[in-house]
């Protein structure tokens, strides 16, 4: 499982690896895989190992033969119009739709999974390089990650933001008006705990980078860290380790979840109060 997690690997040669794997569960050999998707047993071994680009109806024909809902498909996507950084794509879409428990730490924004779409909009904005068109595209890829919280049952998530995120002007102050509305409409979920770390806190574990914990049902453990140059993936038990220290001590300096929620209503009062 970890080679699979390797953020080295090419959108193509990740749908190789997830046929792969699905094809020995199921029991099939290369042949009668091809047979059932009506291509040839050599054509399943050569996109296997990242030799041949899957073409769209083939990805949908494997979601058929293996029940895998929209995975190959979201696979192939990928292939050609990746949705983030390469290393971020293994991510998104093969650990973090299967995640039972979800742990975040964010110094700088509010994470992806819970912003609103005018507010990841103002975030990519902030790249000057990147044109509407592809800003537009990321916007979409961030709110298609957010179908996992409605995803029965749901992931637990458990977010730790800083203080500073509810007063950091992003877009204006309608976009984080609607953002923080956003954030205590999310925390009445019965799955979703907000702690918000105190400004003043002395803890500087954090300052170091974002990152996400994921807990997964038949998998190791799973770390996402992202500082502004850089990001990288993870299931080694010593990098996870580290990041799992780090969260407990940032936790540590949290205010409980209630004290959090009306911090966080209280702060959207204000910048409603500028619109």
């Amino acid at each position: 499982m970890a080679n699979d997690l390797d953020p080295r690997l090419t959108p193509v040669q990740r749908f190789g690896r997830e046929l792969a794997r699905a094809r020995k569960q199921a029991g099939l050999s290369q042949e009668r895989l091809g047979a059932r998707l009506g291509v040839s047993g050599s054509l399943v071994g050569h996109i296997e190992i990242g030799n041949r680009t899957p073409k769209p109806d083939l990805a949908a024909r494997c979601d058929d033969v293996f029940g895998t809902g929209d995975l190959f498909a979201r696979l192939c996507r990928n292939i050609t119009s990746p949705s983030g950084p390469h290393w971020f794509l293994g991510w998104s879409d093969e650990i973090e739709p299967r995640a039972r428990v979800l742990r975040s730490w964010d110094p700088l924004l509010i994470p992806g999974l819970l912003q609103t779409e005018d507010y990841a909009r103002a975030v990519f904005r902030g790249d000057l390089a990147t044109s509407e068109d592809e800003i537009e595209e990321q916007v979409a890829a961030r709110m298609a990650r957010q179908i996992i919280l409605d995803r029965d049952p749901p992931p637990a998530l458990w977010v730790l933001l800083d203080e500073t995120v509810l007063h950091r002007l992003i877009g204006s102050p309608e976009v984080m008006y609607e953002q923080l509305n956003r954030l205590v409409a999310l925390a009445g979920r019965q799955n979703i705990k907000i702690q918000l770390v105190p400004r003043d806190t002395s803890c500087t574990s954090g300052l170091l980078s974002s990152f996400i914990i994921a807990e997964l049902p038949d998998a190791p453990t799973s770390v996402s860290i992202e500082s502004s140059a850089t990001g990288e993936v993870s299931a080694e038990h010593h990098v996870v380790s580290l990041v799992w220290g780090r969260y407990d001590r940032i936790r540590a300096e949290a205010y409980r979840p209630s004290q959090s929620l009306d911090i966080i209503k209280e702060v959207g009062i204000r910048w409603k109060s500028m619109i």
